[in-house]
């Protein structure tokens, strides 16, 4: 018995050392960029994360492009998701969507919607639009495209999500019915895109919200930590997704 508890235990710490190999060779492949600006607002509480979906087609082939249901290229610096994260140094973490059509005033460019903001400076402008706009000092910047985000649902095996009301939207490539399903990774980029209901893009970043947080979740959950097959996957497709600060 003391010989299985043994073997074990071995088996857990080859791993967990697996594990933490990956994540700093991971972290270390991850595509960087400065995204904060010189001039920011005073410090506030708490660590503050801009979470930035782009339209960008990049390293997409147009066999992709339709499987994804993007449609043809539109060129880089749009953004279809923005969403800030609030992590306080105790309480739970907050996420809120800030809709890519919000006419807010944008420095040096007069009022305009906050997406132009990253078309006219990147990274840095919009970082300061959503400071000026808030109050809040953006901390932290991450940022990826349309086939990040279906590979790396597909790296953890899908996402389970509940769809509330059925959605029929050929341009994102999406036709769900109400119920708890499955969602590989077209789906769920799909499902994050469509404004094919009632209110548009007030229900689109309420799907966000929730996607990103089962997807969060699925990514800790002893499937898919616990899983090297899975693990490896993820951390050998994320960093050539993401763009962080």
């Amino acid at each position: 018995a003391k010989r299985a508890l043994g073997c074990v235990g071995l088996a857990l710490v080859v791993l967990l050392v697996f594990n933490l190999v990956f994540m700093f060779w991971t972290d270390a492949r991850l595509t960087r960029v400065e995204a904060l600006p010189e001039d920011q607002v005073s410090n506030t509480a708490g660590t503050n994360w801009l979470l930035v979906g782009s339209d960008s087609r990049q390293g997409l082939s147009e066999e992709q492009q339709a499987e994804l249901g993007t449609g043809g290229d539109v060129g880089e610096g749009r953004t279809d998701t923005i969403m800030l994260l609030h992590i306080p140094r105790t309480g739970k973490a907050k996420l809120v969507s800030i809709p890519r059509d919000s006419y807010l005033p944008v420095p040096g460019y007069g009022y305009d919607k906050v997406n132009a903001a990253f078309a006219y400076g990147g990274a840095p402008l919009l970082v300061q639009t959503v400071e000026q706009a808030t109050g809040l000092r953006i901390d932290r910047y991450a940022e990826v495209g349309m086939g990040g985000l279906a590979n790396v649902v597909d790296a953890i095996g899908g996402v389970e999500i509940c769809v509330a009301e059925a959605i029929d939207d050929p341009l994102a490539n999406l036709n769900v019915q109400p119920g708890c399903q499955k969602m590989d990774g077209a789906t769920g980029l799909g499902y994050v895109r469509t404004r094919a209901t009632a209110q548009g893009d007030l229900d689109r970043v309420a799907r966000q919200r929730e996607f990103m947080t089962t997807l969060v979740t699925r990514v800790l959950s002893p499937s898919v930590y616990l899983n090297p097959f899975r693990m490896a996957r993820l951390l050998w497709v994320t960093p050539t997704l993401l763009t962080v600060n």
